[in-house]
């Protein structure tokens, strides 16, 4: 600690126990140095039961009282790999589960000075014993090394009495509490003495869902342990009520062993809902309609089986066409439940939205790479191209609609050509039953055009700072209302009622980027759907100003919402579809 560094008043904090005190005051010490001139590693040491983790513990529960000792981030290492560990972190500084070499880049180019705590490192890794994953230094020198080498993070990490060379102590402060050695636990009992506390269904199943935590926690690295050619792992892999309730970091860790065989393409379902599945789901419900929504389209049993637990769930996942890399989409104008989509070399399609099928094709405009549809009807419509160009697509046999396609596009053409500002970033549609344009550019200007009456200019008005990222419209008929939501670069999220001034505060604002926004007038009201940069999913009832996130499995670049709570995702990873219950979303 830097001399003469203010300290925080260890009274002001939570009660410490007399023989902890001093300990609590150094490590007071070592997060208030704002100097830049302490060590940005405190390692805080000693045997099992000395009272490390209550101490971190103690520090977190007062941490917030003071901007120099906030914490941005606690990560509970214990059975998590660098993959694992990774997720978590990027959770926690808000830019959801990202890989280890893409957080390492966040976080390098993140602003804020960052604490971090990570208890329990000693106890880091998972998988097979054989595999650098299973040993902590290999999430150190991944991860952790890297970070602390970064200026602007300082962490304080909790390591066992006998792990003095799992990080550096060189450059750090030592906080050591001693002890007089450790304890037996569940992570070192046998696979048959954890198997044995497993309760059995009525056919002598294991009951999963009355294990008790530690055998679901420590069961599958029990039975990698096992002598036994692998019969245990592959019978707890084959077991979907085991998929639903053990370990998800230990289940991530072991499937990434390719040596290990699997049923079906359980692998591949598994990659695909790690990232949620390993962020602290207890919800048997929750989990199940994670992996359920993973599994469908690719793995057909898996689905099945899971499919009665997963709707359970207040969203579920409905079908999948993992073939079909979506640039675009909407709601087709009409009585048909319709989906327009638009693909990257510029195809137009439709597909049945209770069930992913094919209804049909609409050409389109030569040498086009939309962004962004809003349809007049399923075969007019106005495309956004990603060179910013607004294009109209309407059929030789509907003169009216092309007419005013046209107008729109050239009046846009022609501002964008007399002020920069006025260039096209961003375009949204409205309702199916009620179609509507909004056009939003770089000068975070919304302009509303509908797309069933003539109008000569659009209603406008500039509702954010920042260009605008997406946009969309939402026609309530009882109310005599033309709602626009829109998003710009500041991550912010607004309203604009077109016949008045926009809401003067946000619906939202977030550090992440909105991709995409959709919006519909259902049972319960008008609904909002934000997808988010960070593999989130916020779905706001308007009329309360409550939000439910729903997590992202797959990329979202455009996002569609029906009346009747389904809710489709498109992205280049193909396109999706979930129902929402929607009477019980906002509790």
């Amino acid at each position: 600690m830097t001399v003469g560094a203010a300290v925080p008043d260890i009274s002001s904090w939570p009660p410490l126990d007399d023989d902890k005190r001093a300990f609590g005051q150094q490590l007071l010490g070592w997060a208030a140095d704002g100097s830049g001139a302490g060590h940005r590693l405190c390692l805080v040491r000693g045997a099992e039961g000395s009272g490390k983790s209550h101490l971190l513990a103690w520090f977190l529960a007062g941490a917030a009282g003071s901007p120099r000792t906030t914490v941005h981030a606690t990560i509970l290492a214990e059975g998590l790999t660098a993959d694992t560990f990774a997720w978590e972190l990027g959770r926690q500084l808000g830019y959801g589960p990202l890989s280890p070499a893409r957080l390492l880049d966040r976080v390098s180019q993140d602003e804020r000075p960052l604490l971090l705590l990570v208890v329990d490192l000693h106890r880091s890794g998972a998988g097979p014993a054989d595999l650098p994953t299973a040993a902590p230094a290999t999430l150190v020198a991944a991860l952790l090394e890297p970070l602390l080498a970064l200026p602007h993070v300082r962490a304080a990490v909790e390591i066992g009495d006998d792990d003095h060379g799992l990080l550096s102590a060189d450059g750090a402060d030592i906080i050591d509490l001693g002890g007089d050695g450790g304890r037996g636990s569940a992570g070192e009992m046998s696979f048959a003495e954890l198997a044995a506390t497993v309760p059995r269904t009525a056919d002598g199943r294991p009951d999963w869902s009355r294990a008790p935590a530690p055998s679901l926690r420590h069961i599958l690295d029990a039975a990698l342990r096992a002598d036994d050619e692998g019969a245990a792992v592959r019978g707890l892999l084959a077991d979907p009520g085991f998929l639903v309730h053990g370990s998800a970091n230990a289940l991530t860790a072991t499937l990434a062993d390719e040596r290990i065989p699997v049923p079906g393409r359980l692998r591949e379902v598994w990659q695909r809902a790690a990232p949620e599945l390993t962020a602290h789901h207890d919800d048997s419900a929750e989990r199940a309609a994670l992996l359920h929504a993973a599994a469908v389209g690719t793995d057909a049993a898996l689905s099945e089986f899971l499919r009665p637990l997963a709707r359970r769930h207040w969203w579920s996942a409905v079908w999948a066409r993992p073939d079909l890399p979506v640039a675009a989409l909407a709601p087709a104008p009409g009585d048909e439940p319709r989906l327009l989509t638009a693909d990257v070399t510029g195809r137009i399609r439709t597909y049945d939205t209770g069930t992913g099928a094919a209804a049909g094709a609409t050409g389109s405009p030569p040498s086009t790479r939309p962004v962004a549809v809003a349809p007049r009807d399923a075969h007019a419509m106005l495309l956004l191209d990603q060179t910013g160009v607004l294009l109209p697509l309407a059929p030789e046999d509907d003169p009216i609609a092309g007419f005013m396609l046209d107008h729109i596009a050239e009046h846009h053409g022609a501002a964008a050509l007399a002020d920069d500002g006025a260039q096209v970033i961003a375009l949204g549609g409205g309702s199916p039953q009620s179609p509507y344009a909004i056009v939003g550019d770089r000068g975070g200007n919304l302009h509303a055009w509908s797309l069933s009456d003539y109008q000569d200019s659009p209603l406008s008005c500039r509702v954010h700072e920042l260009p605008v990222t997406a946009a969309v419209c939402l026609r309530i008929p009882a109310d005599d209302l033309t709602i626009t939501f829109s998003a710009a670069l500041d991550g912010s999220v607004r309203l604009w009622e077109t016949s008045g001034e926009p809401m003067p505060v946000p619906v939202e604002q977030r550090a992440s980027q909105v991709t995409a926004l959709a919006a519909a007038d259902t049972s319960v009201g008008p609904v909002l759907a934000v997808a988010w940069s960070d593999a989130e999913l916020h779905l706001w009832h308007v009329l309360s100003g409550r939000m439910r996130a729903l997590p992202l499995l797959h990329g979202c670049g455009s996002l569609a919402l029906t009346p009747e709570g389904l809710v489709l995702v498109g992205g280049p990873e193909g396109l999706y579809a979930a129902r929402l219950r929607l009477d019980g979303l906002w509790p």
